[in-house]
């Protein structure tokens, strides 16, 4: 049975776009036309935090993958960029800042929604903390590096200056979410700039002194080290994957952002196709340079180290660019890290903004900011839980904290193949318009889902295993699949209490498939 709405009274807003199903958004009121298509793919880079994400990620995937590691690199593009035209269709039909919560609501159904949208939700609390601690620990490292003071980098190891700081910087980058888009988008120019022009240096002096032939342990490029199957072992190849999965995550902030953007129909998936050009773009350059300059060995500035692995950049940063330059390098990292705390902040506000706007949440979180035109309280509650949750877990335990950075890996790859499978049922009406219609809305994104649910089984399957992650276990189950299905179970009780809370929304009243959202705003 079909469910119709009641007709908006007066005072009502309805945001109307041409959508697959024929129906509306309704407009929540943040600001229109605040960005453009630069600003949007920049916030979808900031927010993957590349240089970041190559310091702490290059030495890991040598240590699974070695020489093969640009391969693999190539090999997390693909269900990524497959997934990237999914969301491009999706918002094209239903530009929501719900994104994955609205788009699978509406393909799936209020209880599946739902958990998507806690997906996103829980994988940005984490990744907001942990950046928050990797900001802190560059900035003290910073610090040390410029004053020459090794008591001055040592703060960073003492626990209440660590977490102090870290609940500075979680406050500072609510404080300029909370402004809205325009004070975002100024910030992220700047930041993501600086990132971008220290990674192209870094390249080109990495090559340049490899090809002289001055190093001992430098090792020519090959065409090879962009072929998959090189990788020794299926087990490698998948570990190397769900690194470099990792790696691209966050690009979809700019789509969360579609409400507020230029051309809200198409320029939030352009700008994700075009901020995931520019990130394997860069992530390619930065991993045959610094393949070619350390080599894959595990001694001295070789990748392979495992002393240096969690800190690439700091390890090379001196030896290829020398001490004046090389503190650049660690100001890139720090404002990587900086840039994406800020920008993370997006995607979980107006999910949880959207998920108010349609009664799956308490109504307070669908409040904006009169000035600022941003999802104030939802930003605020974002910065809170952030900066509650990495204080107790590193207060618990440093264990749990690293524990729970490795489950993240599940929560991105869960909702991601979720949104995935949403545009090819969603749109399985149109599959055979014509070819385009059926390879990018239907074939495309079955493909990415697939691989990445793949991912999530293997993933799981690897964390019931005690030594994944810090080697902790609970009753003999690794802990990190405790926590990545507690997290899951955690949505699933809240949830169950949010039905009791808001039966219209579970039962399907509220947000459809074929019905219009006709919600008065306050």
């Amino acid at each position: 049975m079909v469910q119709v709405q009641p007709r908006p009274q007066a005072g009502d807003t309805v945001m109307s776009v041409a959508g697959g199903d024929g129906g509306e958004v309704r407009a929540k009121g943040l600001s229109g036309n605040s960005v453009g298509l630069l600003g949007s793919a920049v916030i979808g880079i900031s927010t993957v935090a590349p240089v970041y994400c190559l310091t702490s990620t290059l030495g890991p995937t040598v240590g699974q993958v070695g020489v093969q590691m640009p391969a693999v690199f190539l090999a997390g593009f693909l269900p990524m960029l497959l997934v990237a035209f999914a969301y491009r269709e999706l918002n094209s039909a239903l530009p929501d800042c719900g994104t994955s919560f609205t788009w699978t609501v509406r393909a799936f159904g209020p209880r599946i929604g739902w958990m998507c949208g806690w997906g996103l939700v829980i994988a940005t609390i984490i990744v907001l903390s942990n950046l928050a601690g990797v900001a802190t620990s560059f900035f003290y490292l910073l610090l040390g590096e410029i004053t020459g003071s090794d008591a001055v980098a040592a703060l960073d190891d003492n626990r209440l200056a660590h977490v102090g700081t870290c609940l500075a910087f979680i406050a500072v980058a609510t404080a300029v979410s909370y402004r809205g888009m325009t004070a975002t988008k100024g910030v992220q120019y700047a930041l993501v700039g600086l990132q971008l022009a220290v990674l192209a240096v870094f390249v080109a002096m990495a090559i340049g002194k490899a090809r002289s032939g001055e190093l001992s342990g430098s090792i020519g490029f090959s065409w090879t080290w962009l072929n998959p199957f090189g990788v020794e072992s299926f087990s490698a190849f998948t570990a190397g994957l769900s690194l470099s999965i990792f790696m691209y995550w966050g690009w979809d902030a700019c789509l969360t952002v579609n409400e507020e953007t230029e051309g809200s129909a198409k320029t939030p998936g352009r700008a994700a196709l075009l901020a995931m050009v520019v990130l394997v773009g860069s992530y390619l350059l930065t991993a045959v340079a610094a393949q070619m300059y350390s080599g894959v060995g595990d001694k001295g500035t070789g990748l392979g180290n495992p002393d240096t692995s969690g800190n690439v950049f700091a390890a090379l940063a001196d030896p290829v660019m020398g001490t004046a330059l090389g503190v650049l390098l660690f100001v890139a990292v720090l404002a990587s890290a900086a840039a994406s705390l800020q920008t993370t902040f997006l995607p979980v506000a107006r999910t949880v903004l959207a998920m108010s706007a349609y009664q799956a949440l308490p109504p307070s979180f669908a409040r904006i900011h009169p000035r600022f035109k941003s999802p104030g309280r939802a930003t605020i509650a974002a910065g809170a839980a952030t900066g509650v949750f990495y204080a107790v877990m590193s207060f618990l335990s440093e264990n749990v904290l690293i524990d729970t950075v490795y489950a993240l890996g599940l929560m991105i790859c869960f909702y991601y193949s979720i949104t995935a499978f949403a545009c090819a049922w969603f749109f399985r009406g149109e599959l055979r318009t014509s070819l385009r219609d059926a390879c990018f809305k239907g074939v495309f994104p079955l493909i990415g889902g697939l691989l990445l649910a793949a991912v999530f089984c293997k993933t799981l399957y690897d964390m019931w295993d005690p030594e994944y992650g810090s080697g902790s276990a609970v009753f003999g189950v690794g802990s990190v699949f405790v926590i990545g299905v507690g997290l899951l179970v955690a949505g699933a009780v809240l949830m169950e209490l949010m039905r009791r809370r808001s039966p219209a929304f579970f039962r399907g009243e509220v947000l459809t498939r074929s019905t219009p959202v006709l919600v008065a705003e306050d």
